[in-house]
């Protein structure tokens, strides 16, 4: 219930960043109006695990431990959240979210050029049929708008998937010293750190000034699609382990489809139901691997 109730909540994200462009913000303010409202809840994790590592609880972090966390935190929650609120300005929420599960699909490819590492031929099939599914929609979506938003705003997500998808590899080892709890909160807030100076470098003070409603889907985004969703999948994995909790996350991409209908008005068409059918298809099988490299793709495809 935790694992699939947080991939809902996560997915659900895209709705809210919808209705938050109608305020005419930028996509700098809508995130940096995010994580201000997330940044206390990770910075209290983050003071309270330093703590324990100062009391000898916990490993104390060398200075390189400490430099990759700040580029993994600049990598895989600043500019990888960027890009995709970039993109959702552009694009269906749905083919974000299709865009977006490709992530796994990118570790397993970058681990195989990277690490020359053989890629399986039952794991060509599920990258065929995760890219056929994205192709799919992605052409759809080409016939119903404007042909150049859409490469724009697809080429946004993608790159939020493969900064994220390195994201996930450059964590894989540090994790198992840090601690997944731990790493989350230091990037966290490190991410948030950064998209608040992006701000204060590109917009005056005075647009910290606005309407009560986007302050309250501000902190919707903030709490229920950011914070409690990490919280919830850490607690799902904890219980039920890394590869369940991210198949359970598969049903973010389905029950984004029926959100964006119910919330946005957004179609659900026959086209997007097949497309959202592959690349669940192919998800499932790249998923249902023992190789390191995709359990840890497993626990990122879940919270991504």
């Amino acid at each position: 219930m935790l694992a699939a109730l947080g991939a809902i909540l996560f997915s659900g994200k895209a709705i809210v960043v919808k209705f938050t462009y109608e305020y005419g913000v930028d996509a700098v303010t809508l995130i940096a109006f995010r994580m201000l409202f997330s940044l206390p809840f990770f910075a209290v994790i983050a003071l309270d695990q330093a703590r324990r590592a100062r009391r000898g609880q916990l490993p104390v972090l060398t200075m390189s431990e400490r430099a990759r966390v700040v580029v993994l935190g600049l990598l895989g929650y600043y500019l990888s959240s960027f890009l995709d609120f970039l993109g959702l300005r552009y694009i269906s929420v749905g083919l974000e979210r299709l865009i977006l599960f490709l992530s796994p699909t990118l570790v397993l490819l970058i681990t195989a050029f990277w690490l020359k590492r053989p890629i399986a031929r039952r794991q060509w099939v599920a990258l065929g049929l995760s890219y056929a599914g994205v192709v799919l929609v992605f052409a759809h979506d080409l016939s119903q708008s404007r042909s150049d938003a859409i490469w724009l705003g697809a080429g946004f997500v993608f790159g939020s998937a493969l900064t994220y998808a390195v994201y996930l590899i450059g964590s894989g080892e540090l994790v198992k010293r840090v601690g997944s709890t731990r790493l989350t909160a230091y990037a966290m807030t490190v991410s948030s750190i950064a998209c608040l100076i992006q701000f204060f470098v590109l917009h005056p003070v005075s647009g910290l000034l606005q309407p009560m409603g986007f302050y309250g889907l501000s902190v919707i985004h903030a709490t229920i699609n950011t914070v409690l969703p990490v919280f919830m999948i850490m607690a799902a994995v904890s219980r039920i382990g890394a590869p369940l909790a991210a198949q359970l996350g598969m049903l973010g991409p389905v029950s984004v489809l029926f959100l964006a209908y119910w919330f946005l008005g957004e179609p659900v068409t026959s086209w997007q139901l097949a497309g959202t059918g592959l690349v669940l298809a192919g998800v499932f099988a790249l998923t249902g691997g023992r190789r390191a490299p995709l359990k840890e793709a497993k626990t990122g495809s879940a919270s991504a």
